[in-house]
Parts: C-alpha cells; structure tokens; sequence
C-alpha cells in the first residue's frame, strides 16, 4: 500500500532538512528548493540518495531536471523556452506545476521552478506508477 501524502511529505522533509541542514519548519510544500531552501545542484545528488533509500525506489535525475530539454536549440530560443519546449516539460514532469514557468519561461529561472510539493507529486508518482 502506497503511503499518505502526509507521510510521503514527513520522508522528503527529513531528507531535505538532513540534506540541505535548514530547520524543518522552513521545508514547507510551497517552498522551492533552490530560491527558498537554498539547494545548489550538488545537493540534489544527496537528496536524491535519501529519497531512494526513504522510499525503496530508484530516481533517474533527468526525471527530475531534463537539462535535454533546457539545452536544446531545438526547445529553446534567446535564453526562453518555446512553446514546444513548454510542452515537452510538461508531458515529462506532470506532476510539476509549471503555470508559472510557462508565464515567463526564461531558462535561468527554471531551477527556481521545483517546489517541496512538486517533490512529493513526484515520488508519489514513483510509489504507484
């Protein structure tokens, strides 16, 4: 049986409080991972191997940031990701919000883009899929 979001958000806080060194009370589900919590891309190697040993599963990273994608010329056009590549983002992260992103889809402003929440989605997906 698959656990509840609120065990489910209980595991990723853990992993990112010991991750990350923040106070649990600052990892909340609207928080994002890099402007708020203040991970940088070598933390995200250490979140991901407490998430696969919280939760028995195996996370690919390009799940998680199909940097493809955001280094395509083929998606991305003067530093802004184009509709087409909105889209392909999309069909790989349903379980990211990306309305704000979508808004103003500058490149530089998609690691900004991840929140706690998105996080939990994610393994939530894993967990049933």
């Amino acid at each position: 049986m698959a656990p509840s979001s609120d065990e489910v958000f209980s595991k990723v806080q853990k992993a990112l409080v010991d991750a990350l060194g923040v106070d649990d009370d600052e990892v909340t589900p609207e928080a994002r991972m890099m402007a708020d919590l203040g991970a940088e891309s070598i933390d995200f190697l250490d979140i991901i191997f407490k998430l696969e040993k919280a939760f028995s599963i195996s996370i690919d990273r390009a799940e998680l940031f199909p940097e493809d994608v955001l280094t395509s010329a083929t998606y991305v056009k003067d530093g802004k990701v184009t509709p087409d590549g909105v889209a392909e983002l999309k069909k790989r992260m349903p379980w990211a919000d990306l309305a704000k992103f979508e808004a103003n889809p500058n490149v530089q402003s998609f690691g900004d883009l991840l929140t706690v929440n998105d996080l939990c989605r994610y393994i939530q997906s894993k967990l049933v899929g």
